[in-house]
């Protein structure tokens, strides 16, 4: 006879932080290469920097790592994970003199795409974003978002994260989540304003 089954992906998670709080450093590299790729996306948006944002990353594991013991599974292990990662990544542009990382290029990778399909929702036809125009339109005005704007819609529109996750991620209010997804959409939105004035006309 077989034992209960682990259906959910936090009970996966919490199985392998208790193996890696009891010392268990093969259990913790699994959580690594589960989330190393993710919590890379989301730092790149903050930083703007491709070796920056591995930089940051690697600290966020090892804050993770010697902080593990205190985490208690009241949260999602990766929403605990991506808290640590978003304030490394505060604490990193700080130090920088919170200079404008706007304009430094990221690596060419699929990363553009990816941002455009999970945004497509926002004020405009999913078939617009088809386009590699659009979709560049789109990443510059994300690039160019407020810090805390840029991260809330990046947890929502590319992570699929809940508002309530979102809350615990950026330790704020639940009204606070929603009003900066709000104020980014209509940013993009209004960046976004001639691609569908354009459509409009060519409808006409």
């Amino acid at each position: 006879m077989t034992g209960t089954a682990v259906t959910t992906e936090r009970e996966c998670d919490q199985l392998l932080v208790e193996r890696a709080q009891r010392g268990d450093r093969a259990a913790f590299n699994l959580l690594v290469g589960k989330y190393q790729r993710r919590l890379l996306r989301l730092v790149v948006r903050l930083v703007h920097d491709q070796a920056e944002a591995e930089d940051v990353v690697q600290e966020s594991f090892i804050k993770a790592y010697r902080a593990l013991r205190h985490f208690r599974g009241e949260a999602a292990f990766y929403t605990w994970l991506y808290r640590i990662g978003v304030n490394t990544a505060k604490n990193h542009l700080a130090s920088q003199g919170r200079r404008n990382h706007n304009n430094v290029p990221l690596r060419a990778s699929d990363q553009d795409d990816e941002e455009a399909e999970h945004l497509r929702d926002i004020a405009t036809p999913e078939a617009m974003f088809a386009s590699k125009q659009i979709a560049g339109t789109v990443h510059a005005a994300v690039a160019a978002l407020p810090l805390e704007l840029r991260t809330a819609i990046v947890l929502r529109e590319l992570e699929g994260m809940s508002y309530e996750e979102i809350s615990e991620v950026m330790a704020c209010p639940l009204g606070t989540v929603r009003s900066r997804i709000f104020r980014a959409r209509e940013a993009i939105a209004e960046k976004l304003r001639p691609y569908v004035d354009a459509q409009v006309d060519k409808r006409r």
